[in-house]
């Protein structure tokens, strides 16, 4: 039983672990991260330190921690390689065969959409990433992956993208050219050689989060009464009067006494003459 159990552990450890990253690591050609040193990741995949001459470094995202990604790797988005304008990796890739552009990003700057937009260009010809705004695609601080989704293809000295070939002589020309805002950039560059099926994806954006259910109200609830107008109370000029039924009403007749006894020496006198 321990030895099944031994060798049970065993065929699990391979199949997830070595077998995997060794089958990764069949498919790069070329693995950089931009503006920082070498790294190996959860995959298995061997960035090399760049040491690109063109462009500016920067490790500003080192202050920053990343989502989207595993904390080891979180260095692979948080340095990269930016310019004023333009610049460019040149990459020997011989072979003839489908290949994927894959590029990784992680906006660290801008807080709003808009503000640093690019495009990438293989080859001086082929504009294979169009209006790229990271801000955009994945919000702030948060892991962002690019690839070229239709495979360019290397075929007897021949660079095909999306259908146009154009001459090719080797040497894999990717270009991070500005626009009208900010400054190109990349965090970390990969030629696969492969279809983008094989590459191992980011998990989903993180949702944003919901709202209170206590601001929720139910369809069925009634809504809270409003309360009624009170009742002005209009003071009124004056001292205040007492209660007239408070008072000795006997007071009241001796007016009327009065008036009868002057009337009736009247009737008196009428009815003698």
């Amino acid at each position: 039983m321990m030895l099944k159990f031994f060798l049970t552990v065993v065929l699990w450890f391979l199949s997830t672990n070595h077998c995997y990253s060794a089958g990764i690591s069949d498919n790069i050609v070329y693995a950089v991260n931009c503006g920082g040193d070498a790294h190996t990741d959860e995959h298995g995949i061997k960035y090399r330190k760049d040491n690109l001459k063109a462009g500016i470094t920067s490790d500003y995202g080192r202050n920053i921690p990343i989502q989207r990604v595993a904390k080891e790797d979180q260095i692979i988005y948080q340095t990269e390689r930016y310019d004023l304008k333009s610049f460019a990796y040149e990459i020997e890739v011989t072979d003839d065969g489908d290949y994927v552009l894959w590029l990784k990003f992680a906006e660290v700057w801008f807080n709003s959409p808009n503000m640093k937009v690019f495009e990438v260009i293989l080859n001086d010809e082929h504009t294979v990433i169009e209006d790229l705004d990271i801000f955009t695609k994945a919000g702030r601080a948060t892991a962002h992956d690019e690839y070229v989704r239709v495979p360019f293809q290397i075929k007897n000295g021949r660079l095909v993208v999306k259908g146009k070939s154009t001459s090719y002589n080797g040497k894999l020309k990717v270009e991070f050219q500005r626009l009208d805002r900010d400054n190109p950039k990349c965090n970390a560059l990969i030629i696969w050689k492969g279809n983008v099926g094989q590459i191992p994806k980011l998990p989903p954006l993180p949702q944003p989060e919901a709202l209170d259910d206590t601001l929720d109200q139910d369809e069925n609830e009634e809504p809270p009464s409003i309360a009624t107008k009170q009742k002005r109370h209009l003071k009124t000029s004056g001292p205040k009067v007492a209660d007239p039924y408070s008072e000795d009403q006997s007071s009241s007749l001796i007016p009327l006494f009065i008036a009868i006894a002057c009337v009736i020496p009247i009737i008196f006198c009428l009815c003698r003459l």
